[in-house]
C-alpha cells in the first residue's frame, strides 16, 4: 500500500493531466452533487488506469489493487442509485398550493420598530395606527385617545365640586352672617362638555349680593389703569346712605369695592377656620388649602382622580360678570371681566343651529396645548375666541370640515401671536393677551409656526 501510494504521487507530480483530473474530483461533488461525483468518480477512475497501464510496467499487486477499487466504487454507485430520490418539483406545480401537512412551519418575521413584542393573550399596547392617515382621521383618532375624558371621572368630579361647593356656602353663611353671598355655582369647561384631556380643574363662583343703587360699574378704560378688561365697582350715594349702610363697606378702598381685600378676608378664614380633614373624610377625600397659590384654590385629591377648585368672588351686574382675580400694580383692587359665560354659550348656540363642531375643535386645541409645554398658558377663553372669530369668516363648520377648519384656527392663533393682541369677541377694545408677557407670546407663536402648513406635529 506504502508503494501505491508513491507512485500515485509520483503520476500527479509528474502527469499534468493526473493533476487536472484530481483538481475535477476534488470539486465534482459541489457541481455535479453526490451521485454525479460518483459516476463521473469510477470513469475517471478507468481512464487513469489505462494510461497508468500504458506508462508503467506491469504489476500484479496494483492490477489486483486497481480492480479492487473499481469493484468497491460500483457498489457505492449502486447504493446510490437504490436510494430513494425526492423527485424535482414541475414548474407547473411550484403554482399549486401545498397541503397544510407539507407546509413548513414558517419562521416568525423579525421585528424592526424596536419595540417589545406583545405576549400572546396579554393586554399590550394598542398597535399604532397607519402612517397614511389623512388629517381629518388623525385629529378624531387623537380626539379620542387624548382628548376625551370619561364619563366616570367628569361625573365624579362634578359631584366632588358640588358637594364641596354646599359645604362652603354653608361655612360662609355661618361665617360671615352679615354679607350677604350668594348661591356658589360652578362656571368652568368640566360642567359644559368642554373639558379635555382630564377632569381636573375647575371653578367656583362666590356671588356677591350688591345693593341696587348703592354700586356704580365703571370700565377699565375711564381709569387710571386704562385697561378695559378691567372694571372698578364705586360706592355711592354716600350722602343718603352713608359708609357701613352696606355689609360690603368693609371692603372699601378709597371709596372703591377692593377685590384683594375680599379675597384676602377669604383667604384667612378658608385656610385657618375651616375643618377640610373632616369634610374630606365624608366624602373619601383629601381636601388641601392651596397655601401657595396666588389663587383661592383647593386641592382635592380621590382615590380615583386629582381636582383643583378655584374660589372667584364674583359681582354681577349690568349684564356683565366681574371677578376678584390676584393681580399687583394699579390693577390691584380691580375687578376683572369674565366672558367664559358668554363664550360656552355663544358655542352651544352656534353648534346647535348647524350642527357644527366648533365645540369638538375647542377641545382638540385644548387638548394640544394641555400636552405641549410651551402652549400651557393657552387658557379656553383665548381658544374659543378664535374660534368665535373664525366663525365670522366661516360658516360651514360639518364634521367633515373639522380637519380645515382646525389647521385655520392654528393659522388664526399664530397671526394673533405675530401681533400681540388677541381682540375679544364681545368687546373689541379688550386684548386678551394683555395679561401675558412678551417672551411667553413669542415661545408660543414659535411652537405654533411649523404647525401652520404641518398640523399633524402638535398630535405626535
Amino acid at each position: 500500500m506504502a508503494e501505491f501510494s508513491q507512485k500515485r504521487g509520483k503520476h500527479r507530480d509528474e502527469d499534468p493531466l493526473s493533476s487536472a483530473v484530481d483538481f475535477l474530483l476534488a470539486n465534482a461533488r459541489l457541481v455535479l452533487g453526490v451521485g454525479g461525483a460518483a459516476v463521473l468518480g469510477i470513469a475517471t477512475l478507468a481512464v487513469k488506469r489505462l494510461i497508468d497501464r500504458a506508462t508503467s510496467p506491469p504489476d500484479t499487486e496494483d492490477g489486483k489493487a486497481e480492480q479492487k477499487c473499481i469493484e468497491e466504487s460500483w457498489q457505492e454507485l449502486s447504493l446510490l442509485k437504490a436510494s430513494p430520490r425526492r423527485p424535482k418539483p414541475r414548474r407547473d406545480d411550484l403554482s399549486q398550493p401545498r397541503p397544510p401537512s407539507a407546509q413548513a412551519p414558517r419562521a416568525p418575521e423579525p421585528d424592526l420598530s424596536g419595540e417589545p413584542a406583545a405576549v400572546p393573550g396579554s393586554r399590550g399596547p394598542s398597535p399604532p395606527p397607519p402612517l397614511c392617515l389623512t388629517l381629518q382621521e388623525r385629529l378624531l383618532a387623537y380626539y379620542q385617545s387624548h382628548v376625551v375624558v370619561s364619563e366616570a371621572d367628569v361625573a365624579l368630579a362634578t359631584r366632588l365640586a358640588g358637594d364641596i361647593a354646599q359645604e362652603l356656602q354653608s361655612y360662609l353663611r355661618g361665617r360671615f352672617p352679615e354679607l350677604p353671598f350668594g348661591d356658589l355655582a360652578p362656571s368652568s369647561p368640566l360642567h359644559d362638555g368642554l373639558e379635555a384631556v382630564a377632569a381636573d380643574r375647575t371653578c367656583l363662583l362666590v356671588p356677591l349680593v350688591l345693593e341696587p343703587g348703592l354700586w356704580t360699574f365703571i370700565p377699565g378704560e375711564d381709569t387710571i389703569a386704562n385697561d378695559p378688561h378691567y372694571w372698578v365697582i364705586r360706592r355711592t350715594e354716600l350722602e343718603y346712605f352713608p359708609r357701613g349702610s352696606s355689609p360690603w363697606d368693609r371692603f372699601l378702598v378709597g371709596g372703591y369695592l377692593s377685590s384683594s381685600t375680599l379675597l384676602e378676608v377669604l383667604r384667612k378664614a378658608l385656610v385657618g377656620s375651616v375643618n377640610w380633614p373632616a369634610i374630606g373624610s365624608m366624602m373619601d377625600c383629601l381636601i388641601r388649602p392651596g397655601v401657595a397659590s396666588d389663587e383661592l384654590l383647593l386641592d382635592v385629591q380621590h382615590e380615583q382622580l386629582e381636582l383643583s377648585i378655584a374660589l372667584f368672588p364674583a359681582a354681577a351686574g349690568e349684564a356683565r360678570s366681574l371677578l376678584a382675580r390676584p393681580r399687583e400694580g394699579l390693577l390691584e383692587n380691580l375687578w376683572q371681566q369674565d366672558f367664559y359665560q358668554a363664550e360656552a354659550s355663544k358655542l352651544r348656540e352656534l353648534d346647535g343651529a348647524d350642527s357644527g363642531a366648533r365645540r369638538v375643535c375647542l377641545q382638540l386645541l385644548r387638548g394640544v396645548c394641555k400636552h405641549h409645554p410651551s402652549l400651557k398658558r393657552l387658557g379656553v377663553s383665548h381658544l374659543a375666541q378664535v374660534i368665535l372669530h373664525l366663525s365670522e369668516a366661516e360658516t360651514a363648520w360639518a364634521q367633515d370640515a373639522l380637519a380645515e377648519r382646525f389647521q385655520q384656527a392654528i393659522a388664526e392663533l399664530v397671526g394673533y401671536l405675530e401681533e400681540g393682541a388677541l381682540p375679544c369677541y364681545f368687546n373689541r377694545h379688550v386684548n386678551l393677551f394683555s395679561g401675558l408677557q412678551e417672551w411667553e407670546i413669542d415661545d408660543m407663536g414659535f411652537a405654533l409656526y411649523r404647525a401652520v402648513t404641518a398640523p399633524e406635529l402638535l398630535l405626535a
